[in-house]
């Protein structure tokens, strides 16, 4: 018998229409279902008009593991097995990741409908650079975890991409101001595609005293990358030529690294002037 295959079938993130052609076909002729939630499936598909002819299973986070063995077998016995999620595409940050890397495994054919993700959708009406991004699933829960999360993209250039809950919003946007600095900038996407959608564009610092007012709905954001640091050599010449003008070295330091975001502290800058002079011992002081 010819082993049948895996289909991953993306689906809308709030308006049935955004369904595609090949999604309708495959909820009404695969041999099972495996749903992240059983009824929004069947109430997608009503939606559509479509009849769903095959068994319909769920497969979530917490069941997955132990149902790809007899989803599998049902594949080597020639089923067609489609996987969706509750909206977007599965695997991104939602059940079917194990599926795909036993099926593979396996030998056996994987195939993709492609479609809606929410991740895409937020980076492609943020405005901001869409070249290189990131995605990093769910801010962590734990306040502790987050800053470390959030230090950790202090420096990454490319926008990145993160869930989170709204219940939480308002503290993860606060500590993002104290890790990254109010100044940077982020979008806000609040139920997208549906019927409340809401794109709010702003500063860190903004956009936290926005989220203060509770906010409901699901939520994605998206984090401008950090701005490109100038290397050390040019800030300690800006430097240099400060002081060849008559300012002080920490003030002319404190200067340069505040007209350049993201370059290192200015007792760092500081520490690279001293070395850079000949004829003192690092740690002396040239003309304060």
């Amino acid at each position: 018998m010819t082993a049948g295959r895996l289909l991953l079938g993306a689906t809308p993130l709030g308006q049935p229409g955004d369904a595609s052609k090949r999604l309708a076909d495959a909820l009404s002729t695969a041999d099972v279902v495996a749903a992240e939630d059983t009824r929004r499936v069947r109430s997608l598909a009503q939606s559509l008009d479509v009849r769903i002819s095959g068994r319909v299973v769920s497969l979530f986070d917490q069941n997955e593991a132990a149902r790809v063995p007899a989803l599998v077998d049902d594949i080597k016995s020639g089923a067609t097995v489609l996987v969706v999620s509750d909206a977007g595409m599965p695997l991104i940050n939602d059940p079917g990741y194990r599926m795909v890397a036993a099926c593979i495994h396996e030998g056996l054919t994987v195939s993709c409908l492609p479609g809606p993700s929410a991740v895409t959708t937020a980076l492609a009406v943020s405005g901001l650079a869409s070249d290189r991004f990131c995605f990093e699933g769910f801010a962590p829960r734990k306040q502790s975890a987050r800053r470390s999360w959030l230090a950790g993209l202090a420096a990454e250039p490319r926008t990145c991409v993160f869930f989170e809950s709204p219940r939480r919003l308002a503290e993860c946007l606060r500590d993002a101001v104290d890790e990254l600095g109010g100044q940077r900038r982020a979008v806000v996407c609040r139920e997208l595609t549906k019927v409340h959608e809401e794109i709010r564009r702003g500063t860190l610092s903004e956009l936290a005293q926005w989220a203060d007012d509770k906010v409901l709905g699901e939520i994605t954001v998206v984090l401008a990358g950090a701005v490109p640091t100038t290397d050390l050599p040019t800030l300690v010449a800006k430097v240099d030529a400060l002081v060849a003008d008559g300012m002080r070295v920490k003030d002319a330091c404190a200067h340069v690294v505040d007209a350049h975001p993201g370059t290192p502290s200015r007792r760092e800058l500081y520490e690279a002037v001293l070395r850079s002079r000949s004829g003192g011992p690092e740690g002396s002081d040239p003309g304060n």
